[in-house]
């Protein structure tokens, strides 16, 4: 079968995709994307995968594609991160047989992609993009697809859409902020430039940005033209966003937790999500919000999930008949989260610390990141705590600490540099074996010559 493209994929492998959940980093896991499609959700995508470490790790393919095949599931877009184009398409290649279309991540904004040199600060690397897009289109067996940020300008933003569109990229979504718009800075995501790349392509278009509710999904729609709209914090904070419902907390949380035991995924994964659920509620209750940052077990966060319901019902049964406070519903509905601004991000509330803050607490310098953890994984008998670690003794990186500990024969311990050590254990060999010095060079006849070597040799 001919391998579709355009709105012919999108129509027919896509099925008219228009509510979509966003690619995201440990959070758009199977049991999240099954939730997801329980409650609007036509188009799904994986967690961003590096794909250097798909190629080379049979363990990371197998954690994070293999293992999770689920009828269910599709369709599906996987996407990967990248900055070479045999790379990418070798992952591709051992990802397209378990998917729907390949998506290469060009929206990225965050510093770990700034330091691995993808995702959107590759967006003025246009040429390497083309070759990547282009060799992608010609070797896969399924559609290659980009998930890009936008310029400040319209026009250059809609040449850059232009550009991947010509590559051979037969999807395009289009988060209306640059790279520069994240964190507490992130603003309104412009739709005027999703709309102006939308009337310039000949390929489907998704919009990302902005979007909280379904009337926003219908508004972005009608406003810009394109094929579907994409949800990221607003499906984390109400899954049921697609259907234009606004459910208990505890309904959605405990059907998640239902689906984890029957696919399990991370404890950090699951964790994240309650805590973005029970959000607004977690302000209201926080010695629970410290409970679910501390416990360990899978059974633990649902023992507190159950609680918060507990007393979120308690409360609903004193307040029967009663109006919300404040501008939001009652705390314990799924609703939008929004963002702070800097100024507001940098006045914390009394006694409300980050999950990491109480998990450090906890368990003071064993915490170890994500990565760290998967690392002791496969390495069990390795030592990743940082504060076992030794500092160089000269506060210098390798290279420089080598020469100067060469130069003054010292030792490094934290580099494994021992010049020092190696030097007196070769002086004390040396006195311990006299014999394997070399003789002196001496005249028959001389003191200490031949004569007095043979009458001592005979001695």
């Amino acid at each position: 079968m001919p391998k579709l493209q355009g709105f012919e994929f999108w129509s027919h492998t896509l099925r008219g995709a228009r509510h979509v959940v966003a690619p995201m980093v440990d959070q758009s896991e199977l049991a999240w994307r099954l939730l997801s499609r329980r409650h609007g959700a036509q188009l799904c995508y994986t967690p961003m995968l590096h794909a250097q470490v798909f190629v080379r790790d049979a363990n990371y393919r197998k954690d994070n594609l293999y293992c999770e095949v689920c009828p269910e599931d599709r369709p599906l877009i996987v996407q990967f991160c990248a900055n070479d184009p045999e790379v990418f398409v070798q992952a591709a290649l051992l990802a397209q047989d378990y998917c729907d279309a390949i998506d290469l991540n060009l929206g990225c904004p965050q510093m770990i992609a700034k330091r691995g040199h993808y995702g959107a600060f590759l967006q003025d690397e246009w040429d390497l993009l083309r070759r990547m897009i282009l060799l992608a289109h010609e070797k896969l067996s399924v559609p290659v697809t980009c998930k890009i940020r936008v310029f400040p300008e319209i026009d250059k933003t809609v040449r850059y859409a232009q550009m991947l569109e010509k590559a051979g990229c037969q999807l395009l979504t289009v988060h209306g902020r640059t790279k520069e718009q994240k964190g507490p800075l992130s603003g309104a995501a412009s739709w005027e430039h999703i709309k102006a790349v939308r009337k310039a392509v000949a390929i489907p278009v998704f919009a990302n940005g902005n979007i909280q509710s379904l009337q926003d999904v219908e508004r972005c729609i009608q406003d810009t033209g394109v094929q579907g709209v994409m949800s990221a914090e607003g499906n984390l904070h109400n899954p049921a966003l697609f259907e234009g419902r606004s459910p208990a907390v505890w309904e959605l949380a405990e059907e998640y937790l239902d689906i984890v035991q029957e696919h399990p995924c991370p404890l950090s994964y699951v964790r994240a999500h309650l805590f973005k659920l029970w959000h607004h509620t977690l302000q209201v209750h926080q010695q629970l919000r410290e409970e679910l940052a501390k416990v360990k077990t899978l059974e633990g966060i649902a023992a507190v999930s159950q609680e918060l319901k507990m007393r979120c019902q308690e409360e609903i049964s004193r307040q029967e008949g009663a109006k919300p406070a404040g501008d939001l519903p009652f705390h314990w509905i799924c609703q939008p989260y929004v963002r702070p601004g800097p100024r507001e991000g940098s006045k914390e509330k009394a006694g409300a610390r980050s999950k990491r803050a109480l998990e450090e607490e906890e368990c003071g310098t064993e915490v170890l990141s994500k990565n760290k953890q998967k690392k002791q994984l496969r390495n069990p008998h390795k030592t990743f705590d940082p504060s076992l670690k030794r500092k160089c003794v000269f506060s210098l990186c390798r290279g420089c600490c080598k020469k100067r500990a060469s130069k003054e024969t010292a030792d490094c311990p934290g580099h494994g540099l021992l010049f020092k050590t190696k030097l007196e254990k070769s002086l004390a060999w040396k006195g311990m074996q006299p014999e394997l010095q070399e003789p002196q060079t001496a005249t028959p006849g001389t003191p200490g010559g031949f004569s007095e070597v043979m009458s001592t040799a005979l001695a």
